[in-house]
């Protein structure tokens, strides 16, 4: 009596052991594993199956199936398929499918306790015999325990095979005992499992609000959608190498799975706030354009002004009818062709300008000023004007790019937005740095970046990585408006400076190369002709 009690009162912690674990199980095929392998363990069971009740409340579907003494491993993180078909609930003309124990069960709430399958009354065990045929097997004793949520819902079904005696080994059937704990079980597990599908049907609903919110951005602009998607992608690769490393500044540092899913959070809002930005300002892709690119109202004054001096030149022309004049008419036809000359290469010149793709030169700033206030052009009121007005002569003069001082800040500003956005959030516990992983993005090591100018101890880990995967993706992305995709080689060269002069982190950027991230990065995200032989 005293070695059944003791046996009872280990088993009992177990049971509670069992519960703290499934509570805390994250991956769903784990949790269900788990379920089946602790109830083998508390009831000597020698095998057993886990049903889960089909979506449609039809069928009961394999989902772990489990035999020692025949070495069977199927379902769950074995990676082998389980290729049994479903358990109808009801047969085909209707009635319940009662003559399944596994169904009976689910049908009726109950567990059933069956000492010999092979003498048993009131159920088909054919299968299972041919099952013992094939194998070689005995199957003998059956536990088949339903599984109720906490609506009192049969959600699946746990069934054991063959409880084996401790001492002897021999195949018993299972004892009151043991069905009681593969009842109290069955009941944790139900809760632990229906806890776990909220919790994954909340984040399923969760990250689908947040690719809503990517959606609106990449219908304001398709420019930025797949940046929205490229940089979570990269953050994640750049945690999993750290994460790898066993030696140097992260030898120590370990990201959970709940870590890297609030980091995966982070990485799909960082840019959230660009739904406040205006869309001709994120699709600049030349410095004149607003709702369109307003070089072709430039061109139109060349043309204006070319007619002017072809006008003049041939006024000048009918002026010398009266005297034969070659050498002025001749002088005449050059300085007209000289005139349009000019007025062709400042045209080609404001219109290279307004790419905006490469630095412009101190000199080519001036001559844009000078061609903007000292041409003048008629405009359609017929008052002589400068050629170009303040704005445009600001926008063609800039000297990287194609955003004006104001329009960098207005883009700016999406991270200001962010911030403000996700620190309204009521975010639970396990995502509560959501907010400073994401809007930690643009700051700099050297504090020179924004919004808050931090420094490097003052930034997490997480949020300088951002910060890589953020500027490596706005370099090699090929679906800018304003710049084509960058080459591996000069990417790196970019990045290389960058780790240098207090851009981003040079430790967290050393493992980005050792590590081959920016290569399984390049393979799956860029064009072939963008990766090259790095130095």
């Amino acid at each position: 009596m005293t070695d059944t009690l003791d046996d009872l009162f280990r088993r009992l912690e177990q049971l509670n052991e069992i519960g703290a674990a499934l509570s805390q199980e994250r991956d769903s095929d784990r949790l269900l594993e788990k379920i089946l392998l602790a109830a083998k363990t508390i009831t000597h069971a020698d095998g057993g199956t886990l049903y889960r009740m089909t979506d449609d409340g039809r069928a009961l579907r394999f989902e772990i199936v489990r035999n020692d003494s025949l070495g069977i491993s199927l379902g769950g993180t074995s990676g082998n398929p389980i290729n049994f078909p479903d358990l109808p609930l009801r047969d085909a003309a209707g009635a319940p499918n009662n003559s399944l124990v596994a169904v009976f069960a689910a049908q009726n709430g109950s567990t059933v306790n069956i000492a010999d399958a092979y003498s048993a009354a009131g159920f088909d065990f054919s299968g299972t015999r041919q099952f013992d045929e094939r194998t070689g097997y005995r199957s003998c004793s059956f536990l088949t325990v339903p599984m109720k949520n906490h609506e009192h819902e049969i959600i699946g079904v746990l069934q054991l095979i063959n409880a084996l005696d401790p001492a002897s080994g021999a195949v018993v059937p299972f004892s009151l005992a043991e069905e009681r704990l593969a009842a109290s079980l069955a009941s944790q597990a139900a809760i632990a499992l229906t806890n776990r599908l909220l919790i994954s049907q909340l984040e399923a609903l969760f990250e689908s609000f947040i690719k809503l919110i990517n959606l609106a951005i990449d219908e304001k602009s398709p420019y930025t959608g797949g940046h929205c998607q490229r940089v979570p992608a990269l953050t994640m690769m750049i945690a999993e190498a750290v994460n790898a490393t066993c030696d140097g500044p992260f030898a120590d540092f370990t990201m959970s799975e709940i870590d890297l899913y609030e980091l995966k959070i982070a990485g799909l809002l960082h840019d959230c706030g660009k739904v406040t930005t205006p869309v001709h300002v994120v699709d600049k892709a030349t410095k004149l354009q607003t709702l369109f690119d307003r070089i072709d109202l430039i061109d139109t004054r060349f043309e204006v002004a070319k007619r002017d001096v072809q006008i003049a030149a041939l006024q000048k022309q009918l002026d010398l009818r009266g005297v034969e004049n070659r050498a002025a008419e001749a002088a005449c036809r050059t300085e007209c062709e000289n005139e349009l000359g000019a007025l062709d290469a400042e045209r080609a010149f404001l219109r290279r300008a307004n790419i905006g793709s490469e630095a412009m030169s101190p000199a080519d700033q001036q001559r844009v000023r000078d061609i903007g206030t000292t041409r003048q052009w008629r405009n359609p009121a017929g008052v002589a004007a400068d050629f170009l007005s303040a704005e445009e002569i600001e926008n063609l003069a800039i000297r990287s790019g194609t955003l004006t001082a104001r329009e960098r800040e207005t883009i700016n500003h999406h991270i200001v937005a962010t911030n403000k956005m996700l620190d309204a959030l009521p975010w639970p516990k396990h995502l509560q740095h959501v907010p400073e992983y994401a809007g930690g993005h643009h700051e700099r090591m050297d504090g020179k970046g924004y919004p808050r100018g931090l420094t490097r101890e003052q930034m997490s880990l997480q949020a300088r990585m951002m910060g890589i995967a953020d500027i490596f993706e706005a370099l090699t992305a090929k679906d800018r408006p304003y710049k084509s995709g960058m080459k591996l080689s000069q990417a790196i060269d970019i990045m290389k400076k960058f780790s240098k002069n207090g851009h981003i982190d040079p430790d967290l950027f050393e493992v980005f190369l050792s590590r081959g991230v920016h290569l399984a990065y390049a393979e799956r995200f860029l064009d072939p002709a963008q990766i090259d032989q790095i130095a």
